[in-house]
């Protein structure tokens, strides 16, 4: 009998067609324990779930708590009655399985809708777009509506942790540029699904940002490193190694070869993926490959601002309650490591009140320390700042806060100096991957951003002491790290000979 294809599997193809090769095919074994983080998220999604119900005005029809066939039995026989409001069914039909949230009669038919804990957009708001992995699980319901003849319209909708419904239309065009249509991404992602179960296409393992909550993490890991996987190289994901591997499969391939030979006029034979581009990739290829003997190096002279004082700044944020609770500095004066300090200020409960009060104090701090340099690692923090200005306009100005992340004495070590200017043989660029490499070392044994949120969550619950401390600790070591970097970049020689 063959596996059938759902919502699940298809939101999870999105980030990783190798995922559902595992978890259809794998030795269950092989899968990494829970991951806590991961844990938080479904713990947290299923219990805004029920708040939205619960909070329910609206007359429904609740069959959550049926399973299998019987669900599927009831939620037929409750479309036949016509329910205004489906809550819990279940629907399947031609290889397709479906457990829509929602289904909601709308005329003579119905649309398929689901509860997310998470924004029923993303991107900027003027310019926000559906998400992909929530429209092709809404794809898969409407499809098996309409195989049903039970539609009523090529669309489906989120309730979002807004508290907004957002619907997705998957007739509608992208834009001009992009003129695809969401049923299409749909249709593309459940082909591929088909080809998996079928295993009519082979999938493989790639290294991304998304590995690491992976319960297949450990065993893809594994396999890339032996297999010497193009996708260890920064930058080179999924889709460039796919463009390559016939004439470049591994790192050593790569950094043996002439980029010159795959270059033809302004272009190179790899759809994608431009001269500039492939000589970068080149170059970390071939430290990479290096393999002791490399040495992290310039590809172009740096300039770091100097200050008697200077600030090593790292936040912790709590995107499921919308928070940021915790603004970390490491503060070293005249270049004298041994007698830095850290500061933080850290929002005492998840209210707007904490919140503004911790980031006041912080902005505060900042403001006190000047003249001083302030180092931190990505947008992140500036972009979080900014939204706390939005959100609590009399703790500073808009121009307060754009001179404070002025460049010439706020240095974003990430996007500025470490993708602008240097180059690593690393499999990635973080400030985890960075320091370790550079023999820093956390005090916690997991540490991670994923692991502060679920960490905050529960100190939250439990008000635990040494739960907070963790937080701090790790907070602080986040800071040490990113001035481990920078004093590392004092270091670096320009363009070793016979590098690059």
């Amino acid at each position: 009998m063959s596996v059938p294809i759902t919502a699940s599997m298809l939101y999870d193809l999105v980030s990783c067609p190798h995922r559902v090769t595992m978890d259809l095919f794998a030795d269950p074994a092989q899968r990494d324990e829970p991951n806590p983080f991961v844990s938080l998220l479904w713990e947290k999604g299923s219990d805004y779930e029920r708040e939205v119900i619960d909070g329910l005005k609206t007359p429904y029809t609740d069959l959550s708590m049926y399973a299998g066939d019987e669900k599927e039995q009831q939620t037929l026989r409750a479309i036949q009655r016509g329910e205004p409001l489906i809550y819990g069914g279940r629907m399947q039909v031609e290889g397709l399985l479906g457990d829509p949230d929602l289904l909601r009669k709308e005329g003579d038919g119905y649309v398929a809708g689901d509860i997310k804990s998470g924004a029923g957009e993303e991107g900027p708001q003027d310019l926000s777009k559906p998400k992909k992995h929530y429209a092709v699980q809404l794809g898969l319901y409407t499809d098996i509506l309409e195989r049903k003849d039970l539609s009523a319209g090529k669309r489906g909708f989120i309730w979002d942790i807004d508290g907004q419904e957002v619907v997705y239309d998957f007739t509608e065009l992208y834009g001009k540029r992009n003129p695809r249509t969401l049923w299409e991404d749909y249709q593309d992602c459940l082909a591929e699904a088909q080809a998996i179960v079928s295993k009519s296409t082979e999938t493989l393992a790639a290294y991304s940002g998304v590995c690491k909550l992976c319960h297949w993490y450990s065993a893809c890991i594994s396999r890339l490193t032996d297999a010497n996987d193009l996708t260890l190289i920064p930058e080179l994901g999924r889709t460039k190694r796919d463009m390559m591997i016939k004439r470049v499969a591994t790192i050593q391939d790569l950094a043996g070869a002439d980029p010159a030979g795959f270059v033809a006029g302004k272009k190179t034979i790899f759809p994608g993926i431009g001269p500039a581009t492939l000589e970068k990739l080149h170059a970390r290829a071939k430290l990479i490959a290096a393999g002791e003997k490399a040495k992290p190096y310039l590809r172009e002279p740096v300039t770091l601002p100097v200050a008697d004082l200077e600030l090593y700044f790292d936040i912790e944020v709590d995107p499921m309650r919308d928070i940021c609770y915790l603004h970390g500095f490491v503060e070293r004066s005249k270049g004298d490591t041994d007698a830095e300090r850290f500061v933080a200020f850290f929002a005492e409960e998840p209210s707007p009140e904490a919140e503004k009060q911790a980031f006041a104090e912080a902005w505060r701090y900042m403001q006190e320390s000047q003249p001083c340099v302030i180092y931190y690692y990505s947008k992140y923090e500036r972009t979080i700042y900014r939204k706390l200005r939005e959100k609590f306009p009399d703790v500073c100005t808009e121009d307060e806060l754009e001179a404070l992340f002025d460049p010439a004495l706020a240095v974003d070590l990430y996007f500025d100096v470490v993708l602008k200017a240097t180059e690593w043989p690393t499999r990635d660029f973080s400030i985890k991957t960075l320091a370790s490499y550079l023999g820093f070392a956390w005090r916690d044994r997991h540490p991670s951003g994923a692991a502060s949120i679920e960490w905050f969550h529960r100190w939250v619950e439990t008000g635990d002491a040494t739960i907070r401390q963790r937080i701090l600790d790790y907070n602080e070591d986040d800071c040490r790290a990113t001035r481990v970097l920078r004093d590392a970049l004092d270091g670096l020689a320009v363009m070793p000979e016979g590098i690059g």
